[in-house]
């Protein structure tokens, strides 16, 4: 029996209903550092986040404005295209359709684009980033984000695998029509659905 075999068989035996393991992925309790380029460094101030593109009323805000904003707290499991999986996490932040909804979006507006540091960027179907659980978080179970997991603010999207949940937060955008991402530019699937697989072009 392979590796993925008996880290399902955990799974069931732990008492997970092993239908939230997507094909694939291996359950940790581990949250594993991955990304590209530094750990960015703000000083005190530094950080502001833009909320732009198809929308009426583009503005800017700092951390404490953000964090001032009406907040929710949501536990979701978040599977990573590495293939690790993690469960009942918990984060708190404000919902992108309510940053959306101050801004006035348009209804021309299909698509999204996550802005980040150092230029990355993740696209997804505006539809992914309206629902509940899609959201501009700050803490991660309880505690500020840590920076090499994204502090101080990251996107949160959980259905879909984690690189479309870019760390290091700076813009979220309203666009016309679909664009590809840092990743998606570079191989990786326009879409990144872990209960299909959709892990590379072509997937």
């Amino acid at each position: 029996m392979g590796f993925f075999e008996r880290n399902r068989d955990d799974v069931v035996a732990a008492g997970y209903d092993p239908s939230r393991l997507p094909p694939g992925q291996y359950l940790t309790d581990r949250f594993p550092v991955l990304h590209v380029g530094d750990v960015p460094e703000y000083a005190p101030g530094e950080w502001n986040m833009r909320i732009f593109g198809e929308v009426e009323r583009d503005f800017s805000l700092t951390f404490e404005e953000l964090t001032a904003l009406p907040s929710v707290e949501v536990t979701t499991d978040i599977h990573c295209v590495t293939k690790w999986s993690k469960f009942d996490t918990t984060w708190r932040g404000v919902r992108v359709r309510d940053l959306f909804e101050r801004a006035g979006l348009r209804q021309t507006a299909t698509h999204f684009v996550g802005h980040a540091e150092y230029g990355y960027t993740a696209n997804l179907p505006l539809a992914d980033v309206l629902g509940d659980d899609a959201l501009v978080v700050w803490e991660y179970e309880g505690e500020a984000i840590e920076p090499i997991h994204g502090g101080p603010v990251r996107l949160l999207v959980p259905h879909l695998y984690f690189w479309k949940s870019p760390k290091w937060l700076r813009g979220i955008e309203a666009r016309v029509g679909d664009v590809a991402g840092f990743w998606e530019r570079n191989g990786y699937h326009m879409y990144g659905d872990p209960f299909r697989e959709q892990r590379f072009w072509g997937d």
